[in-house]
């Protein structure tokens, strides 16, 4: 295991900026995820990590060592690509034996080592087959077989889950959670799916621009966002966001109603007011916090719950109805959310007002 620490990082491509001097520490064995919408720079990060990209300016420090000028083979840091990257000529076995190339192991040796991984990852019984055989997520698992076989200071994961269909990726993200407990390795995770982020890390980095935005646990980034884009990004449906203009003791909603702000350091009188679709239900006689009334534009049946886009004053809001009622389109419907599950942001800055 290893701490990975990235002091003012930053990385240009001629004039261009891609990442902004950017500061983050990964403590011995956790599972960190770079999470963020394409071009961000989380790729590039990790690559600058890993030894694949050269590093225009600040530090690297892998157990306290600057390695800015290490090859990645020296690095001791096994990185599992987007592509797999297995040799389709080769075995399992051999694809994950590979792993061991420049090893000083008798052949004794590295037969024992590939075997455990094997065992590990469960595929013992397709060692002899090649990698057209195999399933996308029976690929997936040799791919890290052949980083683990080496027996890495760290993991780079750069999005390996994106080729993979709904099913599969639900069953690799638990294995790698599994993996991940098992054998205590620090991890650094890249994607661009929220739900990865939010179901896998120890701690979630947001980026945006090639800065980070917000670093903290799942629920610190759910429960508490920095900024209009975390709030959008973390969570699934997204949070809908109100315009609303303060006043004396609330805010007036643009689409009518009125809510009570408890604190207000806006830079002006435009704020937003976010809730989250889970928080926005059917009314049930609750009279603090926000009420919304409209017209059911859109149902999205879930089963466990059923996702109501209403219509009112112009604007459209999504909330939810928890068990199996179905609304129909076109009925009336007036749903209500607590004030302690209200978010309040500057308009101007998109900066939360303070933690909700």
């Amino acid at each position: 295991m290893a701490t990975i620490d990235l002091d003012r990082l930053v990385k240009r491509y001629g004039q261009t900026t891609v990442v902004h001097g950017i500061d983050l520490s990964i403590q011995e064995g956790e599972f960190v995820v770079l999470v963020g919408p394409s071009g961000c720079g989380k790729s590039t990060t990790l690559r600058m990590i890993a030894g694949l990209e050269e590093i225009s300016d600040g530090r690297i420090l892998i157990d306290g060592r600057v390695v800015n000028d290490l090859q990645p083979k020296d690095r001791n840091i096994a990185m599992v690509f987007q592509n797999y990257a297995i040799y389709p000529h080769m075995s399992v076995a051999d694809n994950i034996a590979f792993g061991l190339y420049r090893s000083k192991l008798s052949k004794s040796e590295k037969r024992a080592r590939v075997e455990q991984v094997a065992e590990i990852l469960g595929l013992s019984h397709l060692l002899e087959r090649r990698p057209s055989a195999l399933s996308g997520g029976q690929r997936q698992r040799v791919a890290i077989g052949r980083a683990m076989v080496r027996d890495p200071a760290a993991f780079l994961f750069d999005e390996p889950l994106s080729n993979l269909d709904a099913q599969l990726r639900a069953q690799m993200r638990i294995e790698i959670k599994r993996l991940h407990h098992r054998l205590g390795t620090t991890s650094v995770f890249v994607t661009h799916d929220q739900v990865e982020a939010m179901t896998m890390a120890d701690r979630i980095v947001v980026m945006r621009d090639g800065r980070i935005l917000q670093v903290g646990s799942p629920l610190d980034l759910y429960e508490k966002p920095v900024d209009v884009f975390t709030a959008r990004f973390i969570g699934s449906p997204t949070m809908n966001l109100l315009p609303a203009r303060l006043g004396e003791g609330g805010a007036d909603l643009s689409l009518g109603g009125r809510v009570r702000v408890p604190y207000a350091s806006a830079t002006t009188s435009d704020i937003l007011v976010g809730v989250r679709p889970q928080d926005l239900v059917p009314e049930s006689g609750g009279t603090e916090g926000m009420t919304v009334s409209g017209t059911v534009a859109v149902v999205e049946t879930l089963g466990s719950e059923t996702l109501v886009h209403v219509e009112g004053a112009g604007q459209t809001v999504v909330g939810s109805i928890p068990g199996r009622q179905v609304p129909r389109i076109g009925d009336r419907l007036t749903l209500h959310a607590p004030s302690d599950r209200l978010y309040f942001f500057d308009k101007a800055t998109e900066r939360a007002l303070a933690a909700p």
